[in-house]
């Protein structure tokens, strides 16, 4: 618990130090993330992100996502699914938003190496956006690494990749702490940096909550 009061002071103390230039402001994305299985291989995934150029203002970006899980063992699974995206690319103006649909296909590869789990996620994402249309594919290398039986640290690398113009396209590291509220809520809070090809960075605080629930019928 220490820890975390610690990692979440360090964060407001550099969000305090903001200035009117979105690469300077201390931004914020509060995250829902759920998991839901109606069947012994298939889930139903959703998401729901409020992305923030500031901590509580000036929304940047929504993204919702709904998908269907199939899980083909206790390693791998894969996803498809649907995107929609609200995104405003200006800060501290009223401007300049536009809506973007994709659809999206992950290949998930999870496994453990003694305590510490790693998961492995390879997606493609079909943009259709202001008449065009684009491609993205991402690779995320996620780490996992319990403290005690409610508490979890966590760290993440993920790339992207278009094809307009140089392949790539951003990046996105992060890491945080997880706690295990029941086994259906788990709390997140972390810190990510997203750096992308036109050398800008950005940093933002991460609050979510993930729900995780069983609708199989059970058999007595």
């Amino acid at each position: 618990m220490k820890k975390t009061i610690t990692f979440l002071l360090f964060l407001l103390t550099i969000s305090s130090h903001a200035q009117s230039n979105p690469e300077k402001e201390f931004g914020a994305w509060y995250m829902y993330n759920g998991s839901h299985k109606v069947a012994y291989k298939f889930s139903l995934k959703t998401m729901a992100h409020f992305r923030f150029f500031e901590i509580g203002d000036d929304m940047q970006q929504f993204i919702g996502r709904l998908g269907g899980n199939y899980q083909f063992n206790k390693t791998v699974s894969a996803t498809i699914g649907y995107a929609y995206l609200s995104t405003d690319r200006t800060f501290n103006v009223s401007k300049g938003d536009f809506s973007d649909h994709r659809i999206y296909e992950d290949l998930n590869v999870k496994h453990k190496l003694s305590d510490l789990g790693i998961a492995h996620r390879l997606r493609a994402e079909q943009r259709f956006f202001e008449s065009r249309t684009g491609h993205f594919i991402r690779y995320q290398l996620g780490l996992s690494y319990p403290l005690s039986k409610k508490w979890s640290t966590y760290l993440y690398d993920e790339i992207f990749f278009d094809f307009d113009g140089q392949s790539y396209n951003q990046n996105w590291f992060g890491t945080g702490f997880k706690y295990k509220l029941s086994d259906v809520v788990k709390l997140q809070v972390g810190y990510m940096n997203i750096s992308n090809d036109a050398s800008r960075s950005f940093d933002r605080i991460q609050l979510g909550i993930a729900i995780s629930t069983d609708h199989r019928k059970k058999t007595k």
